[in-house]
């Protein structure tokens, strides 16, 4: 039996269970995506699981971006769920100096309230000084289009969050 058997034999408690975390901390995608069930293939799954966040309303997918945690934030790292406990972890985020776990802070202020909702950036194969860069350009750029690229950041994380269940 291939994997998306398997999956597509999931009852809806553990098929949520494991795709509830895809887009941070948003059990109705995977619950929507549990109703569109058999998949053909593992891809097809993705794709249908990305085109909910894709085509929800703009309010949903706001709700979205500020259920994401500010990155190398010392104050809540115990409260981010393992998925991007693992990702921040695996960039080195939690091993800033005091000089850029301030830094950070003062980003992540500062950029919530420009845009309204957390940084966002898939961390995946980026270091530390590779964020802050990032995190430094695109913090001077217009709401819309921080927006769009925070939607396109929220799907490349969903995108390396579902490779990594297809790899188990």
């Amino acid at each position: 039996m291939n994997a998306i058997d398997e999956f597509n034999k999931l009852s809806r408690s553990k098929f949520i269970g494991i795709f509830a975390n895809i887009f941070e901390k948003t059990k109705w995608i995977a619950e929507k995506l549990y109703n569109q069930k058999p998949f053909d293939s593992f891809e097809d799954l993705c794709s249908k699981m990305l085109r909910i966040f894709e085509t929800t309303t703009k309010e949903n997918q706001l709700r979205i971006l500020k259920a994401h945690p500010d990155l190398a934030d010392k104050a809540t790292v115990n409260s981010l769920s393992t998925n991007s406990r693992a990702e921040q972890s695996n960039a080195g985020l939690d091993l800033c100096s005091k000089e850029e776990f301030n830094e950070f802070k003062n980003l992540n202020d500062e950029y919530k309230k420009k845009f309204g909702f957390p940084f966002i950036l898939a961390v995946g194969g980026r270091n530390k000084t590779e964020i802050l860069n990032k995190f430094k350009k695109r913090i001077l750029n217009t709401a819309d289009d921080e927006f769009r690229e925070a939607i396109s950041q929220v799907c490349k994380i969903a995108n390396l969050r579902l490779n990594e269940i297809n790899i188990k």
